[in-house]
């Protein structure tokens, strides 16, 4: 569901360093059978072809719909989407731009990926442990996009990453939101079962 890594960029002959042994885990688990989604997030943006080529995974840049055993999902990483966080959306679109990635494919990789984990820390200081918050219905830009798709259109789960928060919250009584936290911290997942979604936790 995106930001598997704290900051990607790909470059034509240099994988950051850092993630050898995921990156072996995963091309194990695709080479078994095992087919794999992976949602680029705002730390992991700059994804283009590698893992597609690696790993046989499919790249999602956007939410997708999908049915399963009756049952219909909205799922996406979640940066960007609901009302608020105008700055970084502007800063997404830039990011997104073509020039602006061909100009950091430019700098050598031991200063541009200094600089983005240089950024990353920062932010992560500025933030301190707001994201370990949960801020009321009323106050989360997931849980009220997810109001508002839903008032649009029924989906049973609506499912989403980049809060780093395990929430699962129901919604118009037949519906549920639900963030699946991070690895990291919580050790949460999602599973669906065929007939629900619920949020367990490894151990």
């Amino acid at each position: 569901m995106g930001e598997v890594f704290d900051f990607w960029f790909e470059y034509k002959t240099v994988v950051p360093r850092g993630f050898v042994r995921l990156l072996g885990k995963l091309a194990t688990l695709s080479d078994k059978g095992s087919v794999l989604h992976y949602f680029t997030g705002n730390h992991d943006m700059w994804t283009f072809d590698y893992l597609e080529e690696e790993l046989n995974a499919t790249i999602y840049r956007e939410p997708i719909e999908k049915t399963y055993n009756g049952k219909t999902f909205y799922i996406g990483h979640g940066d960007g989407l609901g009302p608020g966080d105008h700055g970084y959306k502007f800063i997404k679109k830039v990011f997104a731009s073509k020039v602006c990635q061909w100009l950091f494919a430019r700098l050598h990789p031991n200063f541009g990926i200094g600089i983005a984990n240089y950024f990353s820390k920062k932010s992560r200081i500025a933030t301190g442990n707001d994201d370990e918050k949960f801020l009321g219905e009323e106050k989360e830009w997931l849980v009220i996009h997810s109001k508002e798709l839903l008032a649009k259109k029924h989906y049973d789960f609506l499912v989403f990453g980049h809060r780093h928060l395990p929430l699962e919250i129901p919604i118009n009584g037949t519906s549920k939101y639900i963030n699946l936290g991070d690895w990291i911290r919580y050790n949460t997942y999602g599973e669906f079962d065929g007939n629900t979604f619920k949020l367990l936790t490894f151990k």
